[in-house]
Protein backbone atom coordinates (compact mmCIF):
# COMPACT_ATOMS: atom_id res chain seq x y z
CA UNK A 1 0.00 0.00 0.00
CA UNK A 2 1.02 3.50 -1.19
CA UNK A 3 2.23 5.83 1.81
CA UNK A 4 -0.03 8.92 2.02
CA UNK A 5 1.05 11.73 0.36
CA UNK A 6 1.18 13.84 3.99
CA UNK A 7 3.68 11.15 5.32
CA UNK A 8 5.72 11.98 2.65
CA UNK A 9 5.51 15.29 2.74
CA UNK A 10 6.76 15.00 6.58
CA UNK A 11 9.42 12.66 5.92
CA UNK A 12 10.96 14.97 3.16
CA UNK A 13 10.64 18.40 5.12
CA UNK A 14 12.19 16.64 8.02
CA UNK A 15 14.62 15.22 6.40
CA UNK A 16 15.40 18.76 4.35
CA UNK A 17 15.34 20.17 8.21
CA UNK A 18 17.80 17.55 9.34
CA UNK A 19 20.17 18.24 6.53
CA UNK A 20 19.85 22.42 7.03
CA UNK A 21 20.56 21.89 10.53
CA UNK A 22 23.74 19.97 10.60
CA UNK A 23 24.92 22.48 7.36
CA UNK A 24 24.32 25.28 9.45
CA UNK A 25 26.65 23.47 12.14
CA UNK A 26 29.45 22.75 10.25
CA UNK A 27 29.14 26.27 8.84
CA UNK A 28 29.44 27.61 12.09
CA UNK A 29 32.32 25.47 12.99
CA UNK A 30 34.60 26.22 10.58
CA UNK A 31 34.29 29.92 10.90
CA UNK A 32 35.25 29.31 14.77
CA UNK A 33 38.18 27.71 13.33
CA UNK A 34 39.11 31.19 11.93
CA UNK A 35 38.40 33.44 14.94
CA UNK A 36 39.16 31.07 17.56
CA UNK A 37 42.67 28.85 18.82
CA UNK A 38 42.13 25.47 17.32
CA UNK A 39 43.43 24.06 21.36
CA UNK A 40 39.65 25.91 22.61
CA UNK A 41 37.21 24.97 19.43
CA UNK A 42 38.10 20.95 19.40
CA UNK A 43 37.28 20.35 22.96
CA UNK A 44 33.97 21.94 22.96
CA UNK A 45 33.02 20.22 20.42
CA UNK A 46 31.91 17.90 23.25
CA UNK A 47 29.30 20.52 24.05
CA UNK A 48 27.37 18.96 20.65
CA UNK A 49 27.29 15.26 22.07
CA UNK A 50 26.05 16.81 25.23
CA UNK A 51 23.40 18.71 23.54
CA UNK A 52 22.00 15.72 21.41
CA UNK A 53 21.98 13.84 24.09
CA UNK A 54 19.44 16.84 26.32
CA UNK A 55 17.53 16.90 22.95
CA UNK A 56 17.23 12.96 22.81
CA UNK A 57 16.16 12.71 26.30
CA UNK A 58 13.02 15.49 25.64
CA UNK A 59 11.78 15.14 21.79
CA UNK A 60 12.45 11.52 21.52
CA UNK A 61 11.92 10.50 25.29
CA UNK A 62 15.46 8.24 25.21
CA UNK A 63 16.49 7.13 28.61
CA UNK A 64 19.13 9.67 30.19
CA UNK A 65 20.04 7.96 33.30
CA UNK A 66 22.70 9.01 36.13
CA UNK A 67 25.41 8.62 34.77
CA UNK A 68 24.49 10.57 31.41
CA UNK A 69 23.65 13.46 33.96
CA UNK A 70 26.66 13.53 36.13
CA UNK A 71 28.72 13.42 32.48
CA UNK A 72 26.56 16.52 30.88
CA UNK A 73 27.27 18.59 34.26
CA UNK A 74 31.32 17.51 34.22
CA UNK A 75 31.03 18.33 30.40
CA UNK A 76 29.62 21.86 30.99
CA UNK A 77 32.30 22.50 33.93
CA UNK A 78 35.15 21.37 32.04
CA UNK A 79 33.81 23.77 28.80
CA UNK A 80 33.68 26.43 31.20
CA UNK A 81 37.24 25.94 32.59
CA UNK A 82 38.72 25.74 29.34
CA UNK A 83 37.28 28.79 28.30
CA UNK A 84 38.52 30.78 31.41
CA UNK A 85 42.14 29.87 30.77
CA UNK A 86 41.68 29.57 26.42
CA UNK A 87 45.25 29.48 24.99
CA UNK A 88 46.30 33.01 23.17
CA UNK A 89 47.43 31.75 19.47
CA UNK A 90 50.09 33.86 17.15
CA UNK A 91 48.23 36.38 15.02
CA UNK A 92 47.66 34.80 11.83
CA UNK A 93 46.30 36.87 9.46
CA UNK A 94 47.35 36.11 6.28
CA UNK A 95 48.06 32.74 3.69
CA UNK A 96 51.69 34.38 3.80
CA UNK A 97 52.09 34.36 7.64
CA UNK A 98 50.24 30.60 7.08
CA UNK A 99 52.83 29.59 4.68
CA UNK A 100 55.32 30.80 7.08
CA UNK A 101 54.16 28.64 9.91
CA UNK A 102 53.74 25.47 7.52
CA UNK A 103 57.21 25.76 6.58
CA UNK A 104 58.17 25.42 10.57
CA UNK A 105 60.39 22.72 11.19
CA UNK A 106 58.45 21.76 13.84
CA UNK A 107 55.62 21.26 12.25
CA UNK A 108 57.19 19.71 9.49
CA UNK A 109 58.49 16.75 11.50
CA UNK A 110 55.10 16.84 13.08
CA UNK A 111 53.14 15.96 9.95
CA UNK A 112 56.10 13.39 8.51
CA UNK A 113 55.11 11.27 12.16
CA UNK A 114 51.58 11.72 11.56
CA UNK A 115 51.79 10.69 8.06
CA UNK A 116 54.65 7.91 8.47
CA UNK A 117 52.39 6.37 11.50
CA UNK A 118 48.79 6.67 10.05
CA UNK A 119 50.64 4.41 6.91
CA UNK A 120 51.97 1.71 9.32
CA UNK A 121 48.34 1.86 10.84
CA UNK A 122 46.41 1.47 7.69
CA UNK A 123 48.89 -1.03 5.87
CA UNK A 124 50.49 -2.94 8.67
CA UNK A 125 48.55 -2.66 11.88
CA UNK A 126 44.85 -2.85 10.17
CA UNK A 127 44.89 -6.01 8.58
CA UNK A 128 46.24 -7.87 11.74
CA UNK A 129 45.03 -5.96 14.60
CA UNK A 130 41.84 -4.03 13.09
CA UNK A 131 39.18 -6.34 13.64
CA UNK A 132 40.20 -7.06 17.45
CA UNK A 133 42.00 -3.28 18.26
CA UNK A 134 39.61 -0.19 18.42
CA UNK A 135 42.71 1.71 18.69
CA UNK A 136 43.71 0.94 15.13
CA UNK A 137 41.40 2.69 13.33
CA UNK A 138 40.43 5.48 15.84
CA UNK A 139 44.28 6.67 15.51
CA UNK A 140 44.17 6.87 11.98
CA UNK A 141 41.10 9.40 12.37
CA UNK A 142 42.86 10.89 14.71
CA UNK A 143 45.87 11.78 13.74
CA UNK A 144 44.62 12.63 10.38
CA UNK A 145 41.95 14.51 11.88
CA UNK A 146 44.39 17.13 13.56
CA UNK A 147 46.22 17.81 9.96
CA UNK A 148 42.48 18.35 8.72
CA UNK A 149 41.96 20.91 11.55
CA UNK A 150 45.21 22.87 10.30
CA UNK A 151 43.54 23.17 6.66
CA UNK A 152 40.49 24.30 8.08
CA UNK A 153 42.11 27.00 9.96
CA UNK A 154 44.34 28.15 6.62
CA UNK A 155 40.86 28.05 4.93
CA UNK A 156 39.49 29.85 7.69
CA UNK A 157 41.99 32.36 6.57
CA UNK A 158 41.76 32.37 2.78
CA UNK A 159 38.55 32.87 3.01
CA UNK A 160 38.61 36.15 5.58
CA UNK A 161 40.93 37.61 3.29
CA UNK A 162 38.50 36.77 0.24
CA UNK A 163 35.52 38.68 1.70
CA UNK A 164 37.85 41.71 1.85
CA UNK A 165 38.61 41.85 -1.27
CA UNK A 166 41.97 40.60 -1.45
CA UNK A 167 43.20 38.03 -4.53
CA UNK A 168 43.01 35.08 -2.77
CA UNK A 169 42.06 32.41 -5.58
CA UNK A 170 45.13 32.98 -7.20
CA UNK A 171 47.38 31.69 -3.99
CA UNK A 172 48.48 28.41 -5.04
CA UNK A 173 48.46 27.74 -1.17
CA UNK A 174 44.35 27.99 -0.69
CA UNK A 175 43.82 25.31 -3.54
CA UNK A 176 46.33 22.89 -1.66
CA UNK A 177 44.64 23.02 1.67
CA UNK A 178 41.25 22.82 0.19
CA UNK A 179 42.80 19.20 -1.90
CA UNK A 180 44.28 18.20 1.81
CA UNK A 181 41.23 18.96 3.13
CA UNK A 182 38.94 16.64 1.17
CA UNK A 183 41.78 13.83 1.33
CA UNK A 184 41.88 14.10 5.18
CA UNK A 185 38.29 14.13 5.95
CA UNK A 186 37.46 11.45 3.38
CA UNK A 187 39.83 9.56 5.50
CA UNK A 188 38.88 9.94 8.38
CA UNK A 189 34.99 9.25 7.27
CA UNK A 190 36.79 5.91 5.73
CA UNK A 191 37.96 4.51 8.58
CA UNK A 192 35.51 6.55 11.33
CA UNK A 193 32.74 3.87 9.61
CA UNK A 194 34.96 1.24 9.87
CA UNK A 195 35.54 1.71 13.38
CA UNK A 196 31.71 1.99 14.05
CA UNK A 197 31.02 -1.39 12.29
CA UNK A 198 33.07 -3.23 13.97
CA UNK A 199 32.80 -2.21 17.62
CA UNK A 200 30.12 -0.79 19.79
CA UNK A 201 29.65 3.20 19.15
CA UNK A 202 29.84 4.06 22.71
CA UNK A 203 32.99 2.39 22.97
CA UNK A 204 34.76 4.24 19.41
CA UNK A 205 32.89 7.97 20.16
CA UNK A 206 34.65 8.43 23.83
CA UNK A 207 37.83 7.12 22.49
CA UNK A 208 37.76 9.25 19.31
CA UNK A 209 36.56 11.94 21.11
CA UNK A 210 39.80 11.79 23.10
CA UNK A 211 42.27 11.23 20.73
CA UNK A 212 41.40 13.42 18.28
CA UNK A 213 41.36 16.39 20.67
CA UNK A 214 44.56 15.59 21.46
CA UNK A 215 46.12 15.32 18.33
CA UNK A 216 44.89 18.66 17.74
CA UNK A 217 46.05 20.59 20.91
CA UNK A 218 49.64 19.10 19.74
CA UNK A 219 49.34 20.00 16.44
CA UNK A 220 47.81 23.52 17.38
CA UNK A 221 50.51 23.95 20.12
CA UNK A 222 53.20 23.05 17.42
CA UNK A 223 52.04 25.18 14.40
CA UNK A 224 50.48 28.21 15.97
CA UNK A 225 52.63 28.03 19.31
CA UNK A 226 49.54 28.48 21.68
CA UNK A 227 50.99 27.31 24.53
CA UNK A 228 54.06 29.54 24.34
CA UNK A 229 52.73 32.58 25.99
CA UNK A 230 50.71 30.64 28.21
CA UNK A 231 51.47 31.22 32.67
CA UNK A 232 51.52 27.70 34.45
CA UNK A 233 47.60 28.72 36.32
CA UNK A 234 46.27 28.73 32.54
CA UNK A 235 48.04 25.46 31.44
CA UNK A 236 47.16 23.46 34.80
CA UNK A 237 43.43 25.12 33.97
CA UNK A 238 43.31 24.11 30.27
CA UNK A 239 44.13 20.51 31.15
CA UNK A 240 41.87 19.96 34.08
CA UNK A 241 39.06 21.11 32.09
CA UNK A 242 39.77 18.79 29.30
CA UNK A 243 40.17 16.08 31.63
CA UNK A 244 36.89 16.79 32.66
CA UNK A 245 35.60 16.87 29.63
CA UNK A 246 36.74 13.64 29.34
CA UNK A 247 35.64 12.01 31.84
CA UNK A 248 32.19 13.78 31.21
CA UNK A 249 32.22 12.38 27.69
CA UNK A 250 33.00 8.60 29.41
CA UNK A 251 30.50 8.55 31.83
CA UNK A 252 28.00 9.48 28.85
CA UNK A 253 28.43 7.09 26.80
CA UNK A 254 30.54 4.02 28.11
CA UNK A 255 27.19 3.52 30.85
CA UNK A 256 24.48 4.81 28.09
CA UNK A 257 22.82 1.77 28.37
CA UNK A 258 23.47 0.47 31.73
CA UNK A 259 20.16 1.40 34.45
CA UNK A 260 20.88 2.48 37.63
CA UNK A 261 19.36 0.68 40.57
CA UNK A 262 20.22 0.75 44.22
CA UNK A 263 21.42 -2.90 43.65
CA UNK A 264 24.71 -1.03 42.07
CA UNK A 265 25.28 0.94 44.80
CA UNK A 266 28.51 0.09 47.05
CA UNK A 267 28.04 -2.58 49.74
CA UNK A 268 28.69 -0.39 52.74
CA UNK A 269 25.80 1.74 51.15
CA UNK A 270 23.67 -1.27 50.46
CA UNK A 271 23.94 -2.35 54.19
CA UNK A 272 22.81 1.66 55.52
CA UNK A 273 20.18 1.56 52.75
CA UNK A 274 18.78 -1.85 54.48
CA UNK A 275 19.37 -0.31 57.89
CA UNK A 276 17.70 2.53 56.91
CA UNK A 277 14.68 0.93 55.72
CA UNK A 278 14.40 -1.63 58.98
CA UNK A 279 14.92 0.96 61.15
CA UNK A 280 11.69 3.15 58.94
CA UNK A 281 9.54 -0.32 59.14
CA UNK A 282 10.55 -0.50 62.76
CA UNK A 283 9.32 3.20 63.25
CA UNK A 284 6.13 2.90 61.64
CA UNK A 285 5.26 -0.37 63.25
CA UNK A 286 5.84 1.42 66.59
CA UNK A 287 3.48 4.17 65.50
CA UNK A 288 0.68 1.81 64.49
CA UNK A 289 1.26 0.08 67.53
CA UNK A 290 0.29 2.91 69.42
CA UNK A 291 -2.83 4.18 67.60
CA UNK A 292 -4.51 0.53 67.50
CA UNK A 293 -6.21 -0.48 71.34
CA UNK A 294 -5.04 -2.68 73.59
CA UNK A 295 -8.06 -5.16 72.94
CA UNK A 296 -10.10 -5.52 70.12
CA UNK A 297 -14.31 -4.74 70.71
CA UNK A 298 -15.52 -8.48 70.29
CA UNK A 299 -12.58 -9.49 72.75
CA UNK A 300 -13.68 -6.72 75.04
CA UNK A 301 -17.55 -7.78 74.43
CA UNK A 302 -16.55 -11.92 75.16
CA UNK A 303 -14.70 -10.96 78.33
CA UNK A 304 -17.40 -8.22 79.58
CA UNK A 305 -19.82 -11.49 78.81
CA UNK A 306 -17.92 -14.11 80.80
CA UNK A 307 -17.00 -11.79 83.78
CA UNK A 308 -21.31 -11.49 84.50
CA UNK A 309 -21.63 -14.88 84.01
CA UNK A 310 -18.95 -15.48 86.83
CA UNK A 311 -20.88 -13.06 88.69
CA UNK A 312 -24.49 -14.57 88.56
CA UNK A 313 -22.37 -18.18 89.62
Amino acid sequence: MARPDNVVDNSTSSTVGLGYSVGVGEAANFAAYAFAPATLVTPLGALSVLVSAVLSSTFLHEQLNVHGKIGCILSILGSTVMVIHAPQEEEVSSLESMAEKLKDPGFIVFAVCVLVSSLLLIFVAGPRYGQSNVLVYVLVCSAIGSLSVSCVKGLGIALKELFSGKPVLKEPLGWVLLVCLVICISIQINYLNKALDIFNTSVVTPIYYVLFTTAVMMCSAILFKEWQHMVLDNIIGTISGFLTIVSGIFLLHAFRDMPFTPDLLPLFLQQGRTDLHASWRSADRHQSCQHQPLLPSEDKGSHSTEEEEAESV
